[in-house]
């Protein structure tokens, strides 16, 4: 299992390697010491990862601001030396608690207890990011089902949830899907999540300004019912895709 640990503190981080990777089949893919550090990694890399080693308070913030900025589906064992955290943790993807000190037996039982809801489970895990994109997407017109090309798309809005999508000259279609269905299914070096209700086309923006408390928004040649704004810890990961588009 492919394990991220999220931790400020440069020994206990040192330490729960040890002991993940002391367990025969997990392997710690990186270790991240803030709050929009996680942000920018796991708006890349979170479709590779099992498990989440994550401590409450990180140095620029608690780490549960990171669940309201992305959608966040792998599940997370807490690691904090305060017990207070408990419920707001299991309300975000926690599956176990450890306080700290860490004890090598604690993170042990933890990932005794993720192989058994692994097990006991049967659910089709949700389609990952392959690869390989849709030419199309279905939506309605009236009464009918129409084809839409993906290319003609300037963005997906989730408003007043309903899930629209827009063309490049303001044209709005309704579509029976999901933000995340569609998020797994589009070419992310050509569309990007700036926050939990949009998705833009890079080539839909006509420039950015910027926003109160750090955040951006992003303007297009057409109107929409909200304003698209980049959340703060999407800032930085959302101007570095800009800047380096993909092949």
């Amino acid at each position: 299992m492919n394990v991220l640990i999220i931790e400020d503190e440069f020994h206990t981080a040192g330490i729960l390697k040890e002991f993940i990777e002391s367990q025969p089949g997990y392997q710690v893919v990186n270790i991240c010491d803030s709050v929009s550090g996680s942000v920018k990694y796991l708006t890349s890399f979170s479709s590779n990862l099992d498990l989440i080693f994550m401590d409450v308070q990180l140095a620029d913030g608690e780490s549960f601001e990171i669940f309201s900025e992305i959608e966040v589906r792998t599940p997370v064992v807490f690691c904090t030396a305060f017990d207070e955290y408990i419920l707001k943790a299991f309300k975000n993807n926690g599956i176990d608690y450890i306080l700290k000190p860490v004890k090598e037996e604690d993170v042990q039982k933890a990932l005794l207890k993720v192989e058994s809801i692994k097990n006991s489970f049967s659910k089709e895990v949700p389609a990952k990011n392959t690869g390989v994109f849709p030419k199309t997407f279905l939506v309605r017109k009236m009464e009918k089902m129409i084809p839409i090309d993906v290319s003609k798309i300037a963005l997906f809005h989730l408003y007043n949830e309903q899930l629209n999508l827009y063309s490049f000259v303001g044209e709005k279609f309704t579509l029976f899907k999901t933000m995340d269905e569609i998020s797994s299914k589009l070419d992310l070096n050509e569309f990007f999540r700036i926050n939990r209700q949009m998705i833009v086309n890079r080539n839909a923006i006509k420039d950015i300004e910027p926003f109160f408390n750090r955040k951006v928004i992003v303007n297009f040649d057409f109107s929409t019912p909200k304003k698209a704004i980049v959340s703060r810890l999407k800032v930085s990961p959302f101007m570095d895709w800009l800047e380096h588009p993909g092949p």
